[in-house]
């Protein structure tokens, strides 16, 4: 997507990129298109830590007045368990979930300033739209059920109502939950999981007639976020507007989940 982002502005859109690994952002950075006047910034950032994310929104807060498109992918691919973080949160629901909570919690403000100066101020979440289930609002966070099946469903219901919750609080801002489809990408390799590593070519070559390019990807979500309206919207792996099919929630499962995240992101320094 940056790679994308970079060639649609000939080069003239200053770019972060957050995540773990800084060689990997050199390499993206030095293929894009020169940038005489803007700039492209690493910030390192675990996002399976709220502490992590709320540092790195802060850094991003402290150089960047105005924000224009905030776009959330990270992931990972894990055959285990709970795994949970030292914050008590699983691992897999902390980095597709509740990091990507935080984050947009955190840059808000630079998100409304942008908005106020004309310019244009959206979101998305990469994840899974129309890919959810029902959710249980007895156990939001998956304390007591935990699986893989009811982690895969609950965060794409998470996000929904997340980012719906968001629009209803600052509805002149964009905030899509995108659905990518498969798309081949190094998440198996990288995965934690030996087996799912050692397979990963094998995977593949197997699912390389079902699987869309990063490239092609990254052009479906782009078009998603671009022609977006202001409010709530879900797109499919093309990037189409898909209403509120396969939605679950509803709003009192909204605003207890809120009030449930809001709680479990709290890091120290926060007053509300």
């Amino acid at each position: 997507m940056v790679e994308r982002f970079a060639r649609l502005t000939k080069g003239n859109s200053s770019i972060i990129i957050v995540g773990r690994n800084r060689a990997a952002a050199e390499t993206i950075f030095a293929s894009l298109p020169p940038a005489e006047t803007s700039t492209r910034e690493f910030i390192q950032c675990d996002a399976s830590l709220m502490s992590n994310v709320h540092t790195a929104s802060q850094e991003i807060l402290s150089r960047h007045i105005k924000i224009n498109y905030l776009i959330l992918t990270p992931g990972v691919l894990s055959m285990k368990g709970r795994d949970d973080t030292s914050e008590g949160i699983d691992k897999k629901l902390a980095v597709h979930y509740y990091a990507r909570w935080r984050f947009i919690y955190d840059l808000l403000p630079s998100l409304e300033r942008a908005k106020e100066a004309g310019e244009e101020a959206k979101t998305v979440s990469v994840l899974g739209a129309g890919k959810g289930g029902k959710i249980d609002v007895d156990d939001l966070g998956l304390k007591k059920s935990f699986s893989l099946s009811n982690a895969a469903l609950a965060a794409p219901t998470y996000t929904d109502l997340m980012l719906e919750s968001y629009a209803s609080l600052h509805p002149k801002l964009s905030f899509v939950h995108a659905y990518p489809g498969a798309v081949r990408t190094s998440l198996a390799s990288s995965s934690s999981s030996t087996l799912l590593s050692l397979a990963s070519p094998l995977i593949t070559w197997l699912t390389y007639p079902l699987t869309t390019s990063a490239e092609d990807c990254a052009e479906h979500m782009w078009h998603a976020l671009l022609t977006a309206k202001d409010g709530f919207s879900r797109s499919n792996q093309k990037g189409d507007e898909i209403g509120m099919k396969q939605y679950f929630g509803n709003e009192a499962q909204r605003q207890k989940l809120w009030e449930h995240t809001k709680e479990t992101t709290r890091v120290k320094g926060d007053t509300d």
